[in-house]
């Protein structure tokens, strides 16, 4: 059998022409994708992607939250641990327990020291029962320090069981730090909330 050129090239044009495929055949293959796994895997990610992403969200703020709280506790221990002492070696007058002043300055290194910001600190007004003759009032610090509140000379604890001893003398300080979480499409987005930070020790003796 011969082929002439011109036969031979309208055989090779008609195989390489794609089928043309019928609507009821097009909508056909559009169900089969939309029921295949494939389909369903990317339908299943689109709603577990932002639950797992709000997720790990979630734990870095909370978990961020909880090393501010355990840093300003970190501070008043600090603080309250140097205003029980006797003396303080490193004050510029020897042999004098610290002010409220030099126990704000140790509040300020203890901040410092994990990246946080005293210029932040706050505190409110508290009342603490005196230790014996004297007054417990809040001792604030000069301007341009952290404002804590520091109770020297108070009742540890202020209230005690009966037939429980004598109640111990000491120092307590007190203050607050702003801390804001950022999680967005929940309520906590942009919340700002006050974390308190509150040590009383007995006095070294």
């Amino acid at each position: 059998m011969i082929l002439t050129i011109g036969k031979f090239a309208r055989m090779k044009c008609g195989r390489a022409r794609p089928r043309a495929y019928s609507r009821e055949e097009g909508i056909f293959r559009t169900l089969k994708l939309l029921a295949s796994t494939a389909a369903s895997e990317i339908a299943e990610a689109a709603l577990v992607f932002p639950i797992f992403f709000m997720l790990l969200l979630g734990i870095y703020w909370f978990g961020r939250a909880f090393n501010t709280y355990a840093t300003i506790n970190h501070a008043a221990r600090q603080a309250a641990r140097a205003a029980v002492a006797q003396s303080c070696a490193t004050c510029g007058t020897p042999n004098q327990p610290l002010t409220a002043d030099g126990v704000a300055d140790q509040v300020t290194q203890a901040l410092q020291a994990s990246s946080l910001d005293p210029g932040q600190v706050s505190h409110t007004a508290t009342t603490r029962t005196p230790c014996g003759a004297g007054s417990a009032s809040c001792s604030v610090p000069a301007g341009g320090k952290p404002q804590i509140c520091v109770h020297f000379n108070v009742q540890l604890p202020a209230t005690l069981p009966n037939g429980s001893g004598a109640r111990a003398c000491g120092v307590s300080v007190e203050f607050q730090y702003p801390y804001q979480f950022s999680l967005p499409f929940t309520s906590l987005n942009m919340q700002r909330i006050m974390l308190n930070a509150g040590v009383q020790m007995a006095g070294e003796y």
